[in-house]
């Protein structure tokens, strides 16, 4: 069973108000040329689709037409809903599409039913989990504790009472634990949305959405495909993907990737202005960290001459450095919402917080991000 996988379109993303629906026409077409190419059993899209709920029509119209050229190539597609989509909208003629071979994720309602495909080997089956908050999760399990991310998953992949005497294939847009993360990606600070990747265990390929970044997470059969396109300069260095997965007799897995070229690279830049305006210039969307010591007038509109694409100016010297941590907080993966407020009470008030005040932040944090699900 030979799978195309890829996730995180983000259709109608802007970076830095840079709209990218051009690049994304284009590497859609890029999509569709593997597709040609490689001719798989089906086409995965893991959530994404849109970068927000209520799209732009011409994003709509986009993955309109992407999703038409796919079913002219007579593939099955599998998509699911991720946390920038609207499962509702998303999922709206859902039961008209399967007469294309199109399998749409529904809104979940605890029920997850499995679509069968049958190759020269037999027969797989697919399983399609939509983005899942605890609180999307919570009204099917009442007898069941779930609180966190892990839980939620946990518990609906249970009740899917999967058989792993056979070929199994899960399509999922969540944050395992281990991942390596980027700027675009909205994640909640201190790993809430984490789950472990014990919560895959028995299928033959875990197809993920959520994180951009191309990567296996707790073994090479749970594979992150990545975005098609870069959507933030700490993406600068990734090599964009769209991932090849087959699957053999039951545990056999052969995962490679195929290269995307953007239309528009996404670079990092840094040096003097003169070095800077005095280079030979492209219209790659840019990021240019100044290292001149006194600010430049009007140094973007300058430089746009040159880098017409200027999405990002920063300037790095001795008076950026002096002011950059001051008072700040040491945010970074693994530290808790609760830490980094027990870090900003000290800074305020040279002083530690008490264990009744500790226990009130706590309360208050679980409730914050409870009313946010």
């Amino acid at each position: 069973m030979k799978m195309l996988h890829i996730s995180d379109l983000h259709l109608g993303k802007k970076v830095c108000d840079f709209l990218m629906n051009e690049l994304q026409e284009d590497i859609l077409a890029q999509i569709l040329s593997a597709v040609d190419a490689e001719s798989p059993d089906c086409v995965i899209i893991s959530g994404d689709i849109y970068d927000r709920s209520t799209p732009p029509t011409q994003s709509v119209t986009m993955f309109d037409k992407f999703l038409t050229d796919l079913v002219k190539r007579n593939v099955h597609i599998f998509i699911i809903s991720g946390n920038h989509d609207s499962p509702e909208r998303l999922s709206f003629g859902s039961q008209l599409m399967e007469a294309c071979n199109v399998h749409i994720s529904r809104v979940y309602n605890g029920v997850v039913t499995p679509v069968t495909l049958t190759d020269e080997l037999g027969e797989v089956d697919f399983y399609m989990l939509p983005f899942l908050r605890p609180s999307t999760v919570r009204p099917f399990f009442k007898d069941m504790e779930i609180k966190s991310y892990n839980d939620a998953v946990t518990a609906a992949i249970n009740a899917i009472h999967a058989d792993f005497s056979r070929r199994c294939v899960i399509i999922s847009h969540q944050f395992v634990t281990g991942a390596v993360t980027s700027d675009s990606e909205e994640l909640t600070v201190g790993g809430l949305e984490n789950v472990d990747a014990a919560a895959y265990d028995g299928f033959d390929y875990a197809a993920l959405g959520h994180i951009h970044n191309p990567q296996n997470v707790g073994g090479n059969n749970i594979r992150y495909s990545g975005t098609p396109l870069k959507y933030s300069f700490s993406e600068a260095s990734h090599q964009k993907s769209v991932t090849i997965a087959e699957l053999g007799n039951k545990g056999e897995l052969n995962i490679r990737t195929i290269p995307l070229v953007p239309k528009l690279e996404m670079r990092e830049i840094r040096g003097s202005f003169e070095e800077i305006y005095g280079s030979q210039g492209s219209d790659d969307l840019v990021h240019i960290t100044l290292t001149d010591e006194q600010d430049v007038n009007d140094a973007i509109r300058k430089l746009r001459k040159v880098y017409p694409n200027v999405l990002r100016l920063d300037y790095d010297n001795k008076r950026t450095r002096l002011n950059t941590g001051l008072g700040a907080l040491e945010v970074k993966e693994g530290r808790t919402p609760e830490e980094l407020f027990s870090e900003f009470y000290f800074k305020r008030n040279n002083d530690a917080m008490s264990e009744v005040q500790l226990e009130f932040v706590r309360e208050l944090i679980n409730n914050i991000w409870e009313e946010q699900s």
